[in-house]
């Protein structure tokens, strides 16, 4: 088939959702389909150009199977609703330049976020006659309201009524968690045309032993390393993070929290816990290395805003699942993060902006070393079997399978959900 995926992250960036988009491109190349993607800046998470990306409109390259088109747009050193709108509203533009190169498609599939992939895939799709479908990241109308982004009240009415639009006419609907099921409906979406799509875990080997890696970055064993690894940015919250940080220096707690990663709130995150002797920040690290992170923690740490009721499913649990260690998630208790930590028995969810329980839940790992053993085992055997790469790829090209007409109808699990 031809295929087109529209989406703003995309390889060389490590984490989020580029990695997801890449490894499904490069997976329907690899199965003969011919594939194009039109995508942004590799810009993420840092929010700024990788070096080596080319300053052109228009960019095109081959990677791995897969025809790249980059379309320049608008990267936000900070965050806030109107610099969103121009990071969407440009790549919008730029993106349609790039669509009407195209000749006929069997497919199309549209990634959210960003709203302009999917808004780019209705329009690609009107206006070459093509099917399209949409697999959603996270839910732009919720992340407005639940973020905390500057704005997002008004941003929110907008988004919402912008995903409507673009869910309109989708043939089907990829979800990655089964609670956003609910809120598609909501905006007209019916429960057939809705597919559970779960991202997998993405298997890094560690480029160092546990003992190299402790000894490389300063862990000693007489403090319990607690590792948030991934994005800083509105919606985590690691706010939260700090304040435990600073009442476990008041406490005199043997805890070190480790920060690593990058985002819109690295810099507001470092000054505030500057000094602080609990907390350490690291940048993005290469994979090989980002895994050894994982394994040598005593402790993987989820953080989450209170309000983020419903919005997103963090890709970085499926690396801490199985990563093997064990997980203090605090997250809001209603959302698709605590019930996907709670199906795999893999951590302890405490309430969000709550430091002081954090602070607790770390204590008690520390004084129940058998309860902290069996979360560390259940994390690799609930990975291998609900999150295995082969798996989940095979979904992710069933869904473009049915975009295009073949197929079989939504599960009955996701029906149920919705």
């Amino acid at each position: 088939m031809r295929v087109l995926i529209v989406g703003i992250n995309y390889r060389p960036e490590r984490t989020a959702v580029g990695p997801y988009t890449a490894g499904l491109a490069e997976h329907l190349a690899a199965r003969g389909d011919d594939v194009t993607v039109i995508t942004g800046l590799p810009s993420y998470p840092g929010w700024r150009l990788m070096r080596g990306t080319p300053r052109r409109l228009l960019a095109t390259e081959q990677r791995a199977g897969v025809t790249v088109v980059r379309a320049a747009h608008y990267i936000p050193a900070t965050q806030s609703a109107a610099r969103r709108a121009l990071y969407e509203g440009t790549f919008g533009l730029t993106g349609l330049l790039a669509s009407l190169r195209l000749g006929r498609l069997d497919a199309i599939l549209g990634i959210v976020p960003s709203l302009s992939g999917g808004i780019l895939a209705r329009l690609t799709g009107e206006r070459l006659r093509a099917s399209y479908g949409l697999l959603f990241q996270d839910l732009m109308g919720p992340a407005a309201r639940q973020s905390g982004i500057a704005g997002g009240g008004a941003v929110a009415r907008a988004t919402g009524a912008a995903e409507a639009w673009a869910v309109a006419g989708a043939r089907v609907i990829g979800v990655v968690a089964e609670t956003f099921a609910p809120y598609l409906v909501s905006v007209g979406v019916e429960p057939g045309r809705i597919r559970h799509v779960p991202n997998w875990a993405r298997l890094v080997p560690p480029a160092l032993s546990a003992e190299e890696t402790r000894h490389r970055f300063g862990w000693t064993d007489d403090r319990q390393v607690v590792l948030h690894a991934g994005n800083m940015g509105l919606k985590q919250g690691l706010e939260q993070v700090v304040e435990a940080a600073r009442l476990a220096a008041e406490r005199g707690e043997p805890v070190r929290f480790v920060l690593a990663g990058g985002g819109s709130q690295a810099g507001a995150l470092r000054a505030m816990g500057a000094g602080l002797p609990t907390l350490d920040f690291l940048p993005v690290q290469p994979d090989g290395l980002h895994a050894s992170l994982l394994a040598a923690a005593d402790v993987l740490l989820l953080s989450e805003r209170a309000t983020q009721l419903d919005m997103s499913l963090p890709s970085k649990l499926t690396s801490y699942f199985a990563a093997g260690r064990p997980i203090v998630a605090a997250i809001p208790p209603a959302g698709p993060s605590a019930r996907e930590v709670e199906r795999a028995g893999a951590g302890v969810t405490v309430p969000a902006g709550d430091p002081g329980a954090i602070l607790d839940a770390l204590a008690h790992l520390r004084a129940d070393a058998p309860t902290a053993a069996r979360l560390a085992a259940a994390g690799p055997p609930f990975a291998e079997a609900n999150l295995g790469a082969a798996a989940c790829l095979a979904r992710a090209a069933a869904l473009v399978d049915a975009i295009a007409g073949l197929g079989a109808p939504a599960p009955a699990a996701v029906r149920a959900a919705a």
